[in-house]
Parts: structure tokens; sequence; C-alpha cells
């Protein structure tokens, strides 16, 4: 007899029982597994991805590692948790398999100072932290878009760190970094993608007064 995992209403489903028939092998669990968590997967594998159809091949084998390891899950996280953390680990993999050529250069994104330290560049007034940004809907796709410039040694110790918030020990395993080196990354990421948001804002004539106010409005309108 069919289940009828498939369907139930998504948020119906106790993740128990769909956890035991992904385990025994129910295809409807699987999809219904699929429906309700390539959205977010995608949007997880995209900020680690150069391209569309790289984002697509890691969630495709991610599901595929997540299955062959399906028998080892207890439970002890969630199982969006679990999935989250392949996608990022595949990612990874992914990363690794392609670094054929020389790193990139963060010199360029880096600030620059005058010989009274003083900025080399004048941008308006844009004092907003940049984990700030990213939490507000009005240029949370602009911190985004700005990541996604970074090179991609540095890119990927940010968005580990800041995004996944995961330790500094935990991101030097997963890139075969020291932590004194993931650390270095990190503070260089961080200033280059200071420069980049300023550059881009300054560009657009917005202040810092001005992003507060208009992420602030949305947030409260949302």
């Amino acid at each position: 007899m069919q289940s009828d995992t498939h369907d139930r209403p998504t948020g119906t489903l106790d993740e128990t029982t769909l956890v035991a028939a992904l385990k025994a092998g129910d295809d409807a669990a699987f999809e219904t597994l699929v429906r309700t968590s390539s959205h977010r997967l995608l949007a997880v594998a995209r900020r680690f991805a150069r391209t569309e159809e790289d984002a697509q091949d890691i969630v495709q084998t991610a599901y595929m590692n997540a299955f062959r390891a399906l028998e080892k899950f207890e439970g002890q996280s969630q199982l969006s948790t679990w999935l989250h953390r392949i996608v990022v680990n595949t990612a990874l993999m992914k990363l690794r398999s392609q670094r054929t050529k020389p790193e990139e250069s963060i010199e360029t994104l880096l600030p620059t100072f005058k010989t009274d330290g003083h900025h080399a560049e004048r941008f308006r007034d844009w004092s907003v932290p940049a984990d700030a940004l990213v939490q507000q809907a009005e240029t949370r796709a602009t911190v985004r878009a700005c990541i996604a410039q970074l090179p991609e040694a540095y890119r990927s110790v940010l968005l580990l760190r800041d995004i996944e918030e995961r330790s500094t020990r935990d991101v030097a395993d997963a890139l075969g970094l020291t932590p004194a080196a993931v650390k270095t990354r990190l503070h260089r990421a961080r200033q280059a993608l200071s420069t980049l948001l300023r550059r881009r804002y300054a560009a657009d004539g917005v202040t810092a007064q001005d992003g507060v106010t208009s992420a602030g409005g949305a947030a409260s309108n949302s």
C-alpha cells in the first residue's frame, strides 16, 4: 500500500515520522523532503557557488550524501540543521576540487590610507556594521552581492565564521588552514567587504542614517 506521507500537509508532518519513512525507503517521504527543503538548501548553496549550475549541483550531491548517511542520523539535531550542514560541507568540497588557478588577490579591495592615517577614499557617512546590514531586509541583497565579489579563499572564511557562525577551529579544519590563517583571512575579508559596501552605498548616495531608517521602516512594516 502506498504511504500517505506525500499527501500530508508539510506543517503537520512529524519529523520523527518523516525520518522513519526516509530510512524505510519511502519514495513519498523523499518527495516531501525535497519539496519542502530544496528552496532553503539552494539558498545556502548559492552563498558558496559562483554559478546557479554549481549551486544546483551542490544541492543534488548533498541530497545523495544525506541519504547515504541517513542511518547514522540519530535525531540529536533537527533534520533541517543536519541537511544544512551537509550542504555547506558539500559546497566546501566542491570549492576545494575547483582550486586549479592561483588564489585571487584581495589587495584591491582593502582600504588604503594616506600618510596622515586618514582613508585615501572619501565616502559619505556610512558606518552601519556589515553584520547588522545582513539582518536588514533593505540591505540584505546588497550585502550578499558584495560578499559574492570577495575572492573565494576569503569569501569561504567569511561565510563560515560570520554567516554559518562556526568556530575558528571548525573553519580551520573544514578548509585545511591553521586557526591563525583563518583569523587573518577573516579580518581581511571583513575589511574588503566594508570597502565594497562603502563604495556601493557612496555611489548610490546613501548615508548611514538613510540605511538604518529605510531598513527599520521595512522591518516594522513586515
